[in-house]
């Protein structure tokens, strides 16, 4: 058990947004205020039965990637994608996977500028939301999208380790059965071509934090980002932590993330 600073979302009185662009002249880059909270961070595996997908919302599994180099956007879609598609069928019995986009988050490499590289991102939300997680499946797949629809699917994140052990900024994740609805905010995302949409948390005294403490690179966590059941897990709020008891020297994290959509009826 440790205890670690969570960026919630305070309250305001206009929706969130943020710019993922450089916005309009006169326009600031984002209009939420923080709201910070000491929470204890359990240690996730020490559970007994350790977490699951559909009751806490986040697992872990082993995986040891084929893929020698994971900053390699090109191999990443063409090999990793495979392998992360092929993992979240077994965990979690799904018909069909499809992988689609992925972060690789490393500070050092960030503040270097390089293309395709951003740091920890330490605030709670969550990836999607209930008009968003749809609307990815209409985005991705079309035609298609109408009959996978009828049937259950769920947008699952892998995250993973690329240097190991992690030291620094480990991934925390919090127990969606102690999320309450209303803790949720809907929140914009403005592209240049497009706004997304998250979910923003706040904070509530019920919320049971978690990290996979030292996470090797053989080791993958899956998080529930959306599910269109409803009565299993369906959102899984995330954030990066500062470990107080990290050695001052401990490298940085580096780590890869990669969304999936699992569809479980017969689309």
């Amino acid at each position: 058990m440790l205890e670690a600073t969570i960026n919630y979302l305070a309250p305001i009185p206009d929706r969130p947004f943020f710019f993922l662009h450089e916005p309009p002249v006169g326009t600031p880059w984002r209009n939420t205020k923080g709201d910070r909270h000491t929470m204890a961070i359990g240690d996730a595996r020490r559970l007994d039965p350790p977490p699951s997908l559909d009751r806490e919302g986040f697992a872990l599994a082993r995986h040891a990637t084929a893929v020698a180099d994971l900053y390699d956007q090109g191999t990443v879609r063409l090999t990793y994608y495979r392998e992360i598609e092929a993992l979240v069928r077994r965990v979690t019995g799904a018909r069909r996977v499809l992988a689609f986009d992925h972060n690789v988050r490393c500070a050092t490499r960030a503040e270097r500028g390089e293309s395709g590289i951003q740091g920890p991102v330490r605030y709670a939300h969550n990836d999607y939301t209930e008009r968003s997680g749809p609307q990815r499946v209409r985005d991705l797949l079309g035609d298609e999208a109408a009959g996978l629809l009828r049937g259950r699917f769920a947008v699952v994140n892998v995250w993973k380790p690329i240097r190991g052990p992690v030291e620094q900024s480990p991934l925390a994740v919090c127990d969606a059965r102690t999320i309450d609805a209303g803790d949720f905010v809907p929140t914009d995302l403005r592209y240049r071509d497009r706004t997304g949409e998250v979910y923003s948390l706040r904070w509530s005294p019920r919320h049971a934090w978690f990290h996979f403490p030292r996470m090797a690179t053989d080791e993958a966590m899956l998080l529930k980002c959306f599910d269109s059941a409803p009565d299993v897990a369906r959102f899984t709020a995330h954030s990066a932590i500062d470990n107080p008891g990290t050695r001052p020297d401990a490298p940085v994290r580096e780590s890869i993330e990669v969304r999936t959509l699992a569809f479980f009826g017969e689309g």
